[in-house]
C-alpha cells in the first residue's frame, strides 16, 4: 500500500501506554520510552486496512499474551483493534534487554570500538524486532520503518515487569 498524498491523514498524534501495570524503570529506559514517543508523534506513517483515515490515538498494551492496538480517532471514537500474539517477539526482546543492559553498561566504562560493536549489535536486534513488527501488522495496520522501529521501542517497555 502506497503512503498517501497527505500525511496528516495517517498518522497517530497521540500513543498512550498501558501504565497499570507500571514498574519504575531505569533512567536509561524510561528516556528511551520518551525518545520513542516523542519521535513517533513527530514523524509516523499509520494506516489501519480499509480506514478512511485519522489522525489517530493509539493505545499500546498487552494482555493476555497479546500485544493490543486499541486505534481511535483524535475525538477518542473508537476505530478498531488489532490483537498480535506477543510470543514471536518475545526471543527478540529478551535478547534486546540482555544488549541493552551490556550497552548501558559499556557507555561507562568501555573504549568506544567496544561501545560500537555492542551498539551494532542492539541495533541489529532492534532492526530484527522492527522488520518482525511490520510483518506480523501486515494486512491489518501499514506502517513505515521508523514508525515500525519507534512501536518496537514501546513494546519493550510494556514488557518490563516488576
Amino acid at each position: 500500500m502506497a503512503e498517501s498524498a497527505n500525511p496528516d491523514l495517517f498518522r497517530i498524534a497521540e500513543i498512550i501506554l498501558d501504565e497499570e501495570h507500571f514498574v519504575a524503570r531505569s533512567p536509561d529506559i524510561e528516556h528511551e520510552r520518551n525518545v520513542a514517543i516523542f519521535d513517533l508523534i513527530e514523524e509516523n506513517y499509520f494506516e489501519p486496512e480499509g480506514s478512511p483515515g485519522g489522525p489517530y490515538q493509539l493505545f499500546l498494551s498487552i494482555q493476555d499474551n497479546r500485544l493490543l492496538f486499541d486505534i481511535r480517532l483524535e475525538d477518542g471514537a473508537e476505530h478498531g483493534q488489532i490483537l498480535l500474539s506477543v510470543t514471536p517477539f518475545r526471543r527478540i526482546v529478551k535478547d534486546y534487554f540482555l544488549i541493552c543492559e551490556s550497552y548501558f553498561e559499556a557507555i561507562k566504562t568501555a573504549v568506544p570500538s567496544q561501545i560500537e560493536a555492542i551498539d551494532m549489535g542492539r541495533r541489529g536486534l532492534h532492526n530484527e524486532g522492527s522488520e518482525l513488527l511490520k510483518e506480523r501488522l501486515e494486512g491489518k495496520i501499514t506502517v513505515d520503518f521508523n514508525t515500525a522501529r519507534r512501536l518496537f521501542t514501546l513494546i519493550c517497555v510494556l514488557h518490563i515487569k516488576g
